[in-house]
């Protein structure tokens, strides 16, 4: 089931990202990781243009996904983050189920294109993307502070 994030969700969604995040070699500086916003989720989403959502699985949140605008772009730029998902919820198709809710949400926001951030090694979410419609971009846009990613793509919406 997907939902939006609620306070109850923050301890479980900052575990999700600090145990999936170093997994792919993503624990140092530079990743998301680090974002002062991953112990208190569900306020930093409560801003105006941001929606962040959890996966249950049983009961439990086991991955989550989110949209805000993208710092230091055009104000109809947004940026998918924070999508991570533990191994019990992989290969299920939820996270296309997630990202697709995402885009959704986006376009409702009234965003016209969408960036991500990723790095090499994180496979079978650049192959999700892929199929999604994102496309490679040869630098990163915007100014996430997120130096350690080295993959970068947009879609429109």
């Amino acid at each position: 089931m997907i939902r939006a994030i609620t306070a109850a969700d923050d301890a479980v969604v900052e575990r999700v990202i600090r145990t999936v995040m170093p997994e792919f070699g993503a624990g140092g500086a530079g990743f998301a990781i680090n974002d002062p916003e991953v112990s208190s989720m569900s306020t930093a989403y409560l801003r105006p243009r941001h929606a962040y959502f959890v996966l249950e699985q049983d009961g439990q949140v086991v991955g989550g996904a989110g949209v805000a605008p993208l710092a230091g772009a055009a104000e109809d730029v947004c940026e998918l983050r924070k999508m991570y998902f533990l191994p019990i919820a992989r290969g299920k198709g939820w996270g296309r189920s997630l990202l697709h809710h995402c885009l959704d949400e986006a376009r409702r926001l009234g965003f016209r294109l969408c960036y991500l951030e990723t790095l090499t090694g994180m496979d079978a979410a650049m192959q999700l993307y892929t199929e999604a419609g994102f496309l490679p971009l040869a630098a990163p846009m915007g100014s996430t502070g997120h130096f350690g990613c080295n993959r970068f793509y947009a879609r429109d919406l």
